[in-house]
């Protein structure tokens, strides 16, 4: 199995739920513009004032996506 990332964008605040849901709107469409394979978006809500925005990716390509879209940090991903 290939290892993976999960690479977050925090977003706080009481807009932040919408934010995170149209953050990860421009990931997924990055995503498909750039034939990523084996990767997928999302939003999660932390807590009602802190929501993230996620990108999982093959671990092999965090390097090159983190220079590029700035993420706030990120996190070995665990499958579910």
């Amino acid at each position: 199995m290939t290892e993976r990332v999960k690479l977050i964008w925090d977003f706080r605040g009481p807009n932040a739920k919408h934010i995170a849901e149209h953050h990860a709107k421009h990931l997924a469409e990055f995503a498909e513009a750039e034939k990523l394979n084996n990767a997928f978006t999302g939003h999660e809500e932390m807590t009602p004032m802190h929501h993230i925005a996620f990108f999982v990716v093959e671990k092999n390509m965090m390097d090159t996506l983190r220079e590029t879209l700035k993420p706030t940090r990120g996190q070995i991903y665990d499958e579910p």
